[in-house]
């Protein structure tokens, strides 16, 4: 079946393009940024950068960082690069990690979203055909409300389900014949064990796709998903801080998810040093935002580790792709002079049949 894209001039677009694209663009982002949001204009002061530093992705490495902190000490409305009376929706992260993340949208902001989300269901095999349920928490958590948006610019007919109450999810799934899943892999997984225990073999099952995120997965739990609901199973990536969900995703290749590299621009850095590594090297992933409007994150560090592979793709995308994150910068461990991360464990114990819940001592 040849590969479908949701804007194929944009996903297939030649790197020249995306260059020229991302240039131009964080150009004016850093122009907006010191315009419109004091505590970003202060870090650059402090740097001694100004926007006229900045003449392209070359110069991106000048810009200093943004992390976590950043965005506790100007919560709630230090960051925001548009006037509140432009934004129409926010929407929050859990806060499990100390005080939440308060994400501002623009309409514009919620269109590009909306995009994104709709490149990664289309990569799935979705077309407006498709019944796209949606079983992503709905409310301040993006899961349910990206997913949802990206689905209706598809043309799917949208279930909008949120997470919870198994029987009726399982109920939809069958009696409105779901073709896509969304949700997180660990529920997946829960949904396949269920009809697996009522007695449905994965052809009396009608979903063809899932699209999985929000949480660390590993590969064999992929093929465990795609087995038990005859499906094949795609990553999708995002942040609160970035937008949400649909900031990068994976194709039919399933060797890694591409990054919307027309709104984000990726780089890796050594997460000590904050040195930026070259393509190929393992390190911490850094976003900066170049199209949105109400929270304009410049060099975001996300704390994953993962690698950046510009490979030419099976599927024909020519956006960068970044593997599956390998861990957290904040989560390392330095035993005798090696960098070791709990999910490298994780996988270990997991090929070994042991269940995932462990300690390390």
């Amino acid at each position: 079946m040849a590969e479908r894209y949701y804007q194929p001039e944009i996903e297939t677009a030649s790197r020249e393009q995306i260059k020229a694209w991302q240039d131009e663009r964080l150009v004016k982002q850093v122009r907006r940024v010191w315009e419109n949001v004091p505590y970003y204009r202060k870090k650059m002061e402090e740097k001694g950068v100004t926007p006229d530093d900045i003449k392209g992705t070359e110069d991106l490495h000048k810009l200093p960082f943004l992390s976590k902190a950043d965005l506790r000490d100007a919560y709630p409305y230090g960051l925001m690069g548009a006037p509140l009376k432009d934004c129409v929706r926010i929407q929050s992260t859990s806060g499990t990690t100390g005080k939440r993340v308060v994400a501002f949208y623009t309409q514009a902001d919620i269109d590009l979203w909306e995009d994104c989300c709709a490149r990664a269901i289309v990569a799935a095999g979705g077309t407006n055909e498709d019944v796209c349920q949606v079983s992503y928490g709905y409310g301040l958590f993006t899961g349910g409300p990206g997913l949802n948006g990206g689905s209706h610019k598809v043309g799917c007919l949208t279930i909008p389900m949120s997470s919870g109450n198994t029987e009726r999810q399982i109920m939809f799934i069958r009696d409105l014949n779901a073709t896509i899943l969304c949700c997180t892999p660990s529920y997946a997984a829960y949904l396949g064990e269920t009809m697996k225990e009522m007695g449905l073999t994965p052809a009396q099952i009608p979903l063809k796709a899932g699209i999985f995120g929000a949480e660390a997965w590993s590969e064999e739990m992929r093929q465990d998903i795609q087995k038990t609901l005859g499906i094949k199973a795609y990553n999708i990536y995002g942040l609160t801080e970035l937008s949400g969900p649909g900031v990068s995703f994976e194709c039919s290749a399933q060797t890694g998810m591409h990054i919307n590299e027309d709104h984000f621009i990726a780089e890796i850095i050594d997460p000590v040093t904050g040195e930026v590594l070259p393509d190929g090297q393992q390190g911490e992933l850094v976003f900066t935002a170049i199209t949105k409007q109400a929270f304009p994150m410049l060099r975001y560090r996300t704390k994953d580790i993962c690698v950046l592979s510009r490979e030419k793709c099976p599927c024909g995308r020519t956006h960068v792709k970044m593997s599956k994150p390998r861990g957290r910068s904040d989560d390392m461990l330095i035993i005798r002079g090696v960098n070791v991360f709990p999910s490298q464990i994780e996988t270990v114990l997991l090929n070994m049949g042991y269940p995932a819940n462990y300690q390390i001592a």
